[in-house]
């Protein structure tokens, strides 16, 4: 069963090569697939240079975001490669080959499983997947001092995790594995998000055509914690994407009325007034 891979390069070719050099020599990857999102840097002359018959360099006309950007990857693996699995993955992930070639096996012998993430390690941080958000979890994620809690909220107990394989509603986004056929059936990432939500967004189209995601719970990668992100958007570029893709989400997948939506906006500019305040005070 082969095995590809996409990176979604923008403004990284730092990251982006580090990887490479990191992950070129794995035998369990048949193809890699670097897509640049249109950087404004030297990253296409820097990624070029790495192309060969194994490593593919996909220029994008613009920056499409991470759902779109990680389609023509995916595209590309789906029409020109015989490779039945695709890891999608930041540039800024460690994986060690022994757990991606634990991955792909899991992958292999159980045909239940569409999607599979593994335990993320960020920041003295673990992510094991997380439940669907409900309207309660959104509606207070959008006032500053209980955004946390609205994570808390979504998390699954440490005793839920009894099985090497455990079941759960969505996985992290920053590096998972996904059949090729399961993303075309679905018909990939929603491209209609720039930033944020696409991992509850893929978990949505995937229960409506009842496809699975797992977490495997012996099995861990390293992430640097939107390093990617951090260099290339500004604090106020990222929120206003955040919000965008919260107020998409909401009404598409979620299907919260007129009145629901409402409420959520109402809380958030409260919560907009009061730290508006604490700053002049």
């Amino acid at each position: 069963m082969k095995t590809g891979i996409v990176i979604l390069n923008y403004n990284d070719y730092e990251n982006t090569i580090k990887m490479l050099n990191q992950i070129k020599d794995y035998s369990c990857l048949s193809k890699i697939v670097v897509v640049d999102n249109c950087s404004t840097d030297d990253s296409v002359s820097k990624l070029k240079e790495y192309e060969n018959k194994k490593i593919i360099l996909l220029e994008a006309s613009k920056n499409l975001g991470y759902a779109a950007g990680n389609n023509l990857g995916l595209k590309y693996l789906e029409e020109n490669t015989s490779c039945e699995i695709a890891v999608i993955s930041n540039p800024d992930v460690i994986v060690l080959e022994s757990v991606l070639k634990e991955l792909i096996h899991d992958m292999k012998t159980h045909d239940e499983i569409a999607f599979l993430g593994p335990k993320i390690l960020e920041n003295g941080h673990i992510s094991k997947g997380w439940k669907f958000p409900t309207f309660f979890s959104e509606l207070i994620s959008n006032i500053n001092f209980f955004g946390k809690y609205s994570h808390k909220l979504l998390k699954y107990k440490e005793e839920y995790y009894q099985e090497k394989l455990t079941e759960v509603d969505v996985i992290h986004g920053c590096f998972f594995l996904g059949r090729i056929k399961s993303f075309k059936k679905i018909h990939y990432f929603d491209p209609h998000t720039f930033l944020y939500y696409e991992e509850n967004i893929l978990a949505h189209k995937a229960r409506e055509k009842h496809l699975k995601f797992y977490v495997d719970t012996t099995l861990s990668v390293t992430h640097a914690c939107s390093q990617s992100v951090d260099k290339s958007l500004k604090k106020v570029k990222k929120y206003k994407a955040l919000k965008a893709s919260q107020k998409y989400y909401l009404k598409k997948y979620m299907q919260v009325n007129f009145l629901e939506y409402g409420l959520i906006r109402l809380f958030y500019y409260i919560s907009l007034f009061f730290c508006y305040i604490t700053f002049w005070i």
